[in-house]
C-alpha cells in the first residue's frame, strides 16, 4: 500500500515530520532523481495501526496533494479504499 505525493506539493516538510515509519523523503533523497517529495511504497503503511487515516495527508496544508496510490503486496492497507480509488487522483483527505 502507499500514498503518493502529487506535483502540487509545496515542499513544506509537514508530511515528512508526521510519517511514523519514515516512508517520505524530500527532493534531495528522491530515488527517481525528480525534484519532488517521494513516498517509498514498500515502507508506507497508510498509518494502519498508527492513526485513523494517513498522518501525512492530515498534516499537509495543500488540499489534494497526497493521493491514494497502488496497493503493495504483503502490506496492510485501508480496506475500504479499493483499486478504483487508487489511481493517483483521489485525495487521501478531502
Amino acid at each position: 500500500m502507499a500514498v503518493k505525493i502529487t506535483d502540487i506539493c509545496i515542499s513544506c516538510g509537514s508530511c515528512i515530520d508526521e510519517c511514523p515509519v519514515g516512508a517520505i523523503v524530500d527532493d534531495a533523497d528522491n530515488p527517481t532523481g525528480e525534484d519532488a517529495y517521494y513516498v517509498y511504497a514498500d515502507k508506507c503503511v497508510e498509518c494502519v495501526g498508527h492513526n485513523d487515516e494517513p498522518a501525512c495527508a492530515n498534516a499537509c496544508p495543500t488540499d489534494g496533494c497526497i493521493v491514494w496510490s497502488g496497493v503493495v503486496s504483503g502490506q496492510p492497507s485501508r480496506s475500504d479504499i479499493g483499486e478504483e480509488l487508487r489511481d493517483g487522483t483521489n485525495a487521501v483527505v478531502a
